[in-house]
């Protein structure tokens, strides 16, 4: 018997979204049982879902996209348990593949699959070029195509018995939620390499107004918070060097030229050829907007 599947997707005030979202995971060509459970974060749960075959709960602990995702979890008894946001789509196949992969890797925890982003009327496909990915490629870049809507996890990693250890749930302390999936992604990979299928089997929308997107302050804050917790991010000059070029490019941002300019100058001393240096000196020199240079990275697929 196939492993039954539990998917968790969170939502606030996005009804049109969240229908995509939910089609998408209905429309699965998985064989095996699936349970979708959808998540309200702040705010009551919406009648017209009622209709539908799923369950609709309401979160119960930390406001924001962590706490909500771990009431999702915590109310499945699957044996898989999957991500995927309210603004996001699957591919019909992606459960299927995934699952498939995971099966032959019997020690592996977690599964991620490749992604393609769509933004301002652009489809960009986002590979990682590899079928496992490491702690130490994880600590060198975040690998933005293993978004958290591809995320496929044995449930008893991420809640494990009380004579066992395991990945956990995600991190509710993380400043504003932001950098959860990257914190996720790390603490699974000190256990196991993860599993990953290298085709783009969900479409991520960006550029669009998200309630678990913050300003820049919580941005700078979620990123301390990441190198506290992940030595291994400090102890890797190229990784490091990319997170001190984003705490520039935020810092100039939010017009914090002395914040900006200290952690310029840390990127450079780390690792002179990242480049998002020379995209905070453009904006401290240069004047040139970050969110300009933002926007036109989006069209690529990429970001800060």
């Amino acid at each position: 018997m196939k492993p039954s599947v539990g998917v968790v997707i969170p939502t606030r005030n996005r009804p049109e979204l969240l229908l995509r979202a939910i089609e998408g995971v209905l429309a699965q060509d998985y064989s095996g049982p699936i349970l979708l459970v959808v998540v309200y974060d702040n705010e009551p749960p919406s009648p017209d879902l009622d209709v539908l075959p799923i369950v609709v709960i309401t979160n119960s602990r930390t406001p924001g996209l962590a706490g909500t995702r771990n009431t999702g979890i915590l109310a499945l008894d699957t044996d898989l348990v999957a991500f995927c946001d309210d603004d996001d789509v699957w591919a019909p196949e992606k459960l299927r593949k995934q699952v498939e992969a995971l099966g032959r890797r019997p020690r592996a925890e977690m599964v991620t699959c490749a992604i393609e982003v769509e933004y301002a009327d652009r489809v960009v496909p986002r590979l990682a070029g590899t079928s496992t990915v490491t702690i130490d490629q994880l600590a060198r870049s975040r690998m933005a195509m293993l978004h958290s809507s591809g995320f496929l996890f044995r449930r008893s990693a991420l809640v494990p018995d009380r004579s066992e250890d395991g990945i956990g749930l995600v991190a509710e302390d993380a400043p504003g939620s932001q950098n959860e999936d990257w914190d996720l992604l790390l603490r699974a990979s000190r256990r196991h390499d993860i599993v990953h299928v290298d085709e783009p089997l969900v479409r991520v929308l960006w550029g669009r107004s998200s309630f678990y997107a913050y300003e820049y302050a919580t941005k700078i804050s979620s990123l301390r918070w990441m190198m506290r917790r992940h030595p291994e991010i400090k102890g890797c000059a190229p990784g490091a060097a990319r997170v001190y070029g984003q705490l520039a490019c935020w810092s100039a941002a939010s017009g914090n030229r002395s914040e900006a300019w200290k952690w310029t100058r840390k990127t450079v001393k780390a690792n002179w050829k990242e480049p998002r240096a020379a995209i905070a000196l453009a904006a401290l020199v240069g004047g040139v907007p970050v969110d300009k240079v933002l926007h036109n990275l989006h069209k690529r697929g990429r970001g800060i």
